[in-house]
Order: structure tokens, then sequence, then C-alpha cells
């Protein structure tokens, strides 16, 4: 998810020594636009549509602001930029690359030996790994999982969903910063709050929204973690 740019720092690296309180009053539109664009069900031949795909991942980096900005303002940041790599490409030849599988396989053709390395195919790879992030996270609030000494408190849905998505993708010094910046995280009464755009509702409601939201976003993503392993793209560089 988070690149290392060439000759520099990693950006979630400086990211997280900078980055302030900015964002905080996002949080309830951007749960609220969390709901309000659903992922398309996935065809019989589970293929995904690159324009649907687009439209809808482009509403979840503000999700991060949800999550404290001083520690997920940087991964936003990547998920924006890499949200653009793509949307570039398929710009390029709408009809060649109207689903994610042909632009990875028509870069696949263009580059060569240099793929999956570069282009498209490498944004998606990050941008999926952000992806499994929030599936893992909602998921593990709707399944009930909590710390029983602070039920109100974030942390075991977000350190599994670090460890599952991104962890193995991370060098030591931001896994450290990352664990260091769990006290950023909110508590799980405002988070669901954001969620009900400000409005106090109960939290099973809120879990059954957050439900409905999964049900065709969670096979999105396996389906894009499916197409990468059959293709060989999947790569394990630390950032």
């Amino acid at each position: 998810m988070v690149q290392r740019a060439r000759g520099g720092k990693s950006s979630a690296l400086v990211g997280f020594l900078t980055a302030g309180e900015a964002g905080r009053g996002s949080r309830a539109l951007s749960m609220a636009l969390l709901l309000q664009h659903q992922f398309k069900c996935l065809p019989a031949d589970k293929q995904v549509d690159t324009v649907s795909f687009l439209e809808s991942v482009s509403h979840l980096p503000s999700f991060f602001d949800c999550l404290g900005p001083a520690i997920f303002s940087p991964i936003k940041s990547d998920i924006t930029g890499n949200i653009t790599k793509i949307r570039a490409v398929y710009e390029s030849n709408p009809t060649k690359f109207k689903t994610l599988q042909q632009i990875l396989e028509g870069e696949k053709e263009m580059y060569g030996p240099q793929w999956p390395k570069v282009g498209a195919t490498l944004a998606l790879m990050w941008l999926k790994r952000a992806l499994k992030f929030i599936q893992v996270l909602l998921q593990s609030m709707a399944d009930g999982e909590r710390d029983e000494q602070n039920p109100n408190l974030m942390k075991v849905n977000v350190t599994k969903a670090y460890e599952i998505a991104l962890k193995k993708y991370h060098g030591w010094l931001v896994q450290k910063l990352f664990q260091a910046a769990l006290i950023a995280a909110p508590y799980k009464s405002d988070f669901l709050k954001a969620l009900s755009k400000g409005h106090n509702v109960k939290e099973e409601e809120c879990v059954e929204k957050i439900r409905q939201f999964l049900v065709n976003y969670t096979p999105t993503i396996e389906c894009i973690y499916i197409m990468y392993n059959k293709m060989n793209a999947e790569l394990d560089y630390k950032a």
C-alpha cells in the first residue's frame, strides 16, 4: 500500500512523523460516503468492471480520517495516488481495459519482464492491500471482536486488520510507528456515530449496516487477490 519513492524515504515514514490532527471534522461525512457508495455485485464470470470499481473506491480514502489522521493520512494519500494511476491507464484505452483483469493482461504484454513491477498493476497491488485492511477491520467489528476489558476501544480490530493486510509489507520501523500510534484510533462509539452521520444510533443497527456494506465489498476484494495469485502478479517486497 505504501510505496517507496526512488532514492527517498517511504511516504508512510514521512507521514507518520509529520501528520497532524487535520481531517477529524470529516469523520461523519467520510463514513456516510462509505455506505452511500456500495460496491456492485460481481457478475457470473467474476470480472471486476473497471469503471464501477474506480467509482466505488474513489470514496474510500476518507475512511482513514475516521481512524486517526496522525497515522493513516499517508496511507490515505497513497490510496488516492494509486486510484489516479489506475484511472489514467483505463482512460488511455477504455475499450481495452474494461475490466481489472484486462488491465493486468494488457500491461503484462506491454511491459514484458518489467511486469508486474510497473503501471496500474503495481498500483492495484498496493491498493488492494488497503482495501483488505478496511475489509478485515469492518468484519472484525461485525463479528463482535473486542477487548473485553476495554470494549469501547478499537485496538483489537485495527491491530488485526493491520497484521493481516499490511504488516508483512512494512519494514521494522514502520511497524513500530504503527504500534505506537494505535492510541490515535477512535473510540468505537465515536466510529459508529460517524457511520450514522453523527446521529446516536444503536450499535446493533450500525453493525448491520457494516454487514450490508461487506456483502459485495468482500467478494470484490477476494476476487482481486485471486486474480493476482493466478497471474503470479503478487510481490512481497517491503515498503
